[in-house]
């Protein structure tokens, strides 16, 4: 296989039909890496909000479990991904972390923005830092899939181009970015997770490489100082570089597709492995396509926790 011949497989597929195959041929194939970090640093945005960084650091996830917070939250994207969103098996993940969420009473335009930064983060990361930029057909592709996401988990007002979820991105940062003491306790949590993944002494270094690739107004609103100027540019270089060796690199093949290895569920995971450990025992409620297209339920509101259909079996999932 030719190191362009997926490209030309996507551009000649429909994005508002195959948008679930696009997405798994971008993070599986064509970019595992740089997908990944993508959305790692689109989840880093989160934390420069105080009403989002708040609610995190009450909850303690990450002081306590920060390697299980973010396995979990890689997990659950897959699961809801990986055999398509309409799957019962990416149905089976969106319940699970629709009951997640509704403990909390949580704005939809905080909604809206953390599922912008997962269709925004990626493409951003990607044109930046990948071995190519990403096509229409796979821009697209991410838009149709946050829409998706939008649906099952009963979101409202989701753009439906990839314009429109960056200027919501952008004009929510502009509106709600502001440091609080939660912002820099979750991401320093969340560093040291990071951190943690190489030898002792290389992290202090690992630490200021990812600083230097964040943008001012996030790290302002983190409480961190930007970076110097050489280490900006030696953090940009050195990404730069690997792109030019990966696009050097076949491609990779059919099978082997790149999947999570989480080190929290080193002989796999189940669904509900993944979340708080409370949520196994709230009740699952039904996707709003399940129950006539209602809106998702708020906390406290009738429907976020009574009774439902039984969920199917549970089935285990693996890591391989």
């Amino acid at each position: 296989m030719g190191r362009y011949s997926r490209l030309h497989e996507i551009r000649r597929m429909d994005p508002a039909r195959d948008y679930a195959e696009i997405l798994r041929l971008i993070s599986q194939y064509e970019f595992p890496w740089d997908y990944r970090q993508g959305v790692s640093v689109a989840f880093l945005r989160d934390y420069g909000v105080p009403r989002i960084s708040v609610l995190l650091d009450r909850t303690q996830e990450f002081e306590r479990a920060g390697q299980k917070r973010f396995d979990d939250t890689v997990l659950i994207g897959y699961e809801m991904a990986a055999d398509g969103f309409d799957s019962e098996r990416g149905r089976a993940a969106a319940r699970h972390l629709n009951r997640i969420h509704g403990k909390y009473s949580i704005p939809d335009e905080d909604f809206r923005y953390v599922l912008a930064t997962t269709v925004v983060g990626p493409k951003r990361w990607i044109d930046r830092f990948g071995w190519r930029p990403l096509c229409a057909q796979e821009v697209q592709a991410l838009v149709e899939a946050g829409r998706k996401m939008a649906s099952l988990m009963g979101i409202e007002g989701a753009p439906d181009t990839y314009e429109g979820f960056e200027a919501l991105l952008d004009s929510y940062e502009e509106r709600m970015f502001a440091y609080d003491p939660a912002n820099r306790r979750v991401a320093n949590a969340t560093f040291r997770v990071i951190a943690s993944w190489y030898p002792r002494p290389f992290r202090p270094l690992v630490a200021r490489f990812s600083l230097a690739l964040l943008d001012e107004p996030l790290l302002t609103a983190l409480g961190f100082r930007p970076q110097p100027r050489w280490a900006q540019a030696s953090a940009s270089a050195a990404l730069r570089l690997r792109a030019r060796c990966v696009r050097r690199l076949p491609a990779r093949p059919g099978r082997f597709p790149s999947r999570p290895q989480p080190r929290s569920y080193p002989f796999g995971w189940r669904l509900d492995d993944l979340g708080p450990h409370w949520a196994r025992n709230r009740p699952l409620e039904p996707l709003p396509d399940e129950r006539g297209g209602a809106s998702r339920p708020r906390a406290g509101e009738p429907g976020s926790g009574g009774r439902t259909p039984a969920p199917g079996p549970r089935r285990r999932a693996r890591n391989s």
